[in-house]
């Protein structure tokens, strides 16, 4: 049997379509997927995301660790705020994505769920000779609560320690201790708050969000929300074969200061000296069809690959992620269904705080 978070009885009685995801029960929809994509960009939606793992850092080396760890630098940011980084592997491959949330004297790490006990493994074996404890929290869970009134909406409703001071909180800066944590960041493109709290805390925040008028959300909007954000998803748009230098995620490696030898670097040294970097591009089909990952991206300078592909339902039209060669050309030809499909090279994100940054083809417009 899979794993359920302690929501799992709050997906049943709201009738939602459980799925198997890395071996957790999770909700897919609790009806209409795209009803629940347009609530987090219109109003407000939430996420049992409570299958990621929290995994807390302490020690007197605890930073020491973390930046050998870690391509980006730990060191960069204070207590209160919170790093995105990829953790590779030597030969610059990412082992995972997650946050990095700076505590007064630990870090909270939020890895993804199919990955955490690869993560953890891997965390401990890079551990010795470093003064750390590593402990995994699995007594925390995680509602993300998303959309433009979704902080105004959860604000009176977090446990009263957190209030006030989330309240105060800028993009991604974070509050908390040993205990909970609320982190201004999310995976959709649209403010909100990471509430990462006791297991049994869970269910009674969740009810009375559904009371505030928060939408319940499943996996699949939360999919097609990373996507129309550009945000990349782990085992599609990377895994350990593909370095952040491939994957459109240069700007998480912190190359100063140069004395840093994080693991993998020597890797992403030699990958950079050497060039010829594939591009990482969004795109956004012209004709009929939807993208989806490992279809054949044609491109004048030979083929690509989709990464991550679907329909925007706020953009109207099919997007995408995709590695391509380089070039100087924003016309490519997707194949769909043994026939070639036009489409254009955009920048990414697609949607951004509810607002389309892409130009739309004619007849979608």
């Amino acid at each position: 049997m899979a794993q359920t978070t302690p929501l799992y009885q709050k997906h049943q009685q709201a009738g939602a379509k459980l799925v198997d995801f890395a071996g957790w029960d999770m909700p897919l929809h609790y009806g209409s997927q795209v009803e629940e994509h347009h609530a987090v960009r219109r109003d407000a939606g939430m996420f049992d995301v409570s299958h990621m793992c929290a995994v807390d850092v302490s020690g007197d080396q605890a930073l020491a660790f973390l930046q050998y760890l870690l391509a980006n630098d730990v060191a960069r940011v204070a207590a209160g705020k919170a790093l995105y980084s990829c953790m590779l592997n030597e030969q610059g491959g990412v082992v995972d994505d997650l946050i990095v949330y700076v505590l007064n004297g630990f870090y909270r790490v939020v890895v993804n769920a199919g990955t955490a006990d690869k993560d953890v493994a891997w965390m401990q074996a890079r551990s010795q000779g470093f003064a750390v404890d590593i402990k995994v929290r699995r007594d925390l869970g995680i509602i993300a609560v998303q959309g433009p009134d979704a902080r105004e909406k959860a604000l009176p409703l977090l446990p009263q320690a957190y209030r006030a001071p989330a309240a105060e909180l800028g993009v991604f800066e974070c509050v908390g201790d040993g205990q909970g944590l609320i982190g201004r960041t999310g995976y959709t493109g649209e403010d909100g708050f990471e509430c990462i709290l006791p297991v049994d805390d869970l269910p009674a925040l969740w009810d009375t969000l559904v009371t505030a008028g928060v939408a319940p959300c499943g996996l699949g909007a939360r999919d097609t929300l990373r996507m129309e954000a550009g945000m990349n998803l782990y085992g599609q748009d990377m895994d350990e074969t593909i370095t952040p230098l491939q994957a459109g995620l240069g700007w998480t490696v912190a190359w100063e200061p140069e004395a840093r030898d994080f693991v993998g670097r020597k890797a992403l040294e030699q990958q950079k000296a050497a060039g010829q970097l594939p591009r990482f591009v969004g795109l956004v089909l012209e004709g009929r069809g939807i993208m989806r990952a490992h279809q054949v991206v044609d491109t004048p300078a030979g083929p690509g690959e989709v990464t991550s592909g679907g329909f925007s339902p706020t953009a109207g039209v099919s997007i995408a992620l995709a590695r391509i060669p380089r070039g100087d050309f924003d016309r490519v030809e997707i194949q769909i269904r043994n026939k070639n499909v036009p489409a254009r090279v955009v920048k990414a994100p697609f949607v951004r705080n509810g607002k389309i940054l892409i130009d739309l083809p004619e007849a979608s417009s």
